[in-house]
């Protein structure tokens, strides 16, 4: 939650009144920044360091949100690394640590969060509009974020006894500094086929986690929302 989605929904769902844990793995001084943004408008939060593709890190995660909270209710797994290359060309080495991240990182997180929410919370997944509208040299990509829905699909049945939601939010092209250039390159073209016609802004996401954070989807379990402008 450092940047991009992941800090708009921090702070998003601050101002709803939950205490945030600001997950980062590169950059502290963005997380501090994230967490200065909650605090200075009342919020409550702490940052954590956690490579969510190392089990420890992932378990020392969860402590340090019960440790300064209390416990945990709500879950957003945002993580995520973009992979695009035509598959012939495609990277090994890059290969690998997508899955790492996207795949097994993600594993960890919710086997975590099942372990750890507490009756009645919430597990939201941050998919990608590509599992349903895949593009040319994002095959990788595509499969390791449905992976993520598909876990989330099986965990909602697991934790619904329990009053736990899972569901899965699936974003569009959305305008971020982690937006490779050769992505932004062609971002008119994608605008041009998005009924709404503009990119997506990390609050339209937040927006979305917020809705299925809070009681007002507590009926609302097992599905996967497009949040793309109607692109997919």
């Amino acid at each position: 939650a450092s940047r991009g989605i992941g800090r708009a929904i921090a702070i998003r769902l601050a101002e709803e009144g939950a205490d945030v844990v600001v997950n980062w793995r590169r950059d502290a001084e963005a997380a501090a920044e994230t967490v200065r943004r909650i605090t200075d408008r009342g919020g409550n939060a702490v940052a954590v360091r956690a490579d969510v593709a190392v089990r420890e890190d992932v378990a020392r995660l969860f402590a340090a949100a019960r440790e300064a909270f209390g416990g945990v209710d709500v879950v957003v797994g945002n993580a995520g690394h973009n992979i695009v290359g035509a598959t012939a060309d495609l990277d090994e080495a890059e290969f690998d640590r997508v899955i790492a991240v996207n795949v097994k990182g993600m594993f960890l997180v919710l086997r975590q969060a099942a372990a750890t929410v507490r009756d009645g919370g919430r597990i939201i997944i941050v998919s990608s509009g590509n599992t349903r509208a895949t593009l040319p040299a994002t095959g990788v990509y595509a499969g390791t974020k449905a992976f993520a829905e598909q876990m989330g699909l099986a965990l909602a049945k697991e934790l619904g006894p329990r009053q736990i939601t899972v569901n899965s939010v699936l974003p569009g092209l959305t305008d971020t500094e982690g937006v490779r250039p050769d992505i932004r390159a062609n971002a008119e073209e994608v605008i041009a086929m998005t009924p709404l016609g503009r990119m997506g802004r990390p609050e339209d996401i937040a927006d979305v986690v917020a809705f299925l954070a809070g009681d007002d989807a507590r009926w609302v379990t097992g599905q996967r929302i497009g949040v793309s402008g109607g692109l997919a």
